[in-house]
C-alpha cells in the first residue's frame, strides 16, 4: 500500500476504534452490567455477566447468589487488565476490514 492509504486507513481506525477510556468508565461505574464488554463488542459474554450479576443478586437473600456475585467482582478486575488487549484488537480488525476494502 502507498503512504496515502495507509494514512487514510490509520485515520479511520483512530475514527472508528472503540475508546479505551469509556470501556475503563463503564467497567469501573457499572462493573456487574457487563456493559464494558458489550461495548467492546463482546456480545455473549457481556450478557452471561450481565445474568450472572442479576441471578446473583436475586438469588443473594437466601445466600446462594454471593459466590455467582463474587465471580462477576474476581471477572471484572480481570478485565481491567484485559480492556486494552481487547480495545486492540478492535483495531486491528478495523485494519483489516479497510485494507480488505481498499484493494482493487
Amino acid at each position: 500500500m502507498d503512504n496515502q492509504r495507509e494514512l487514510l486507513i490509520e485515520q479511520r481506525v483512530a475514527n472508528d476504534a472503540k475508546s479505551p477510556l469509556v470501556a475503563y468508565l463503564l467497567a469501573i461505574f457499572l462493573w456487574g452490567f457487563g456493559l464494558h464488554r458489550m461495548y467492546l463488542g463482546r456480545w455473549i459474554s457481556g450478557f452471561v455477566m450481565l445474568a450472572m450479576w442479576g441471578v446473583g443478586w436475586l438469588t443473594a437473600p437466601i445466600l446462594i447468589g454471593w459466590p455467582l456475585v463474587a465471580l462477576v467482582g474476581i471477572w471484572n478486575i480481570i478485565d481491567l487488565f484485559l480492556i486494552p488487549g481487547m480495545v486492540q484488537e478492535d483495531k486491528d480488525d478495523i485494519r483489516r476490514r479497510l485494507g480488505s476494502d481498499l484493494r482493487y
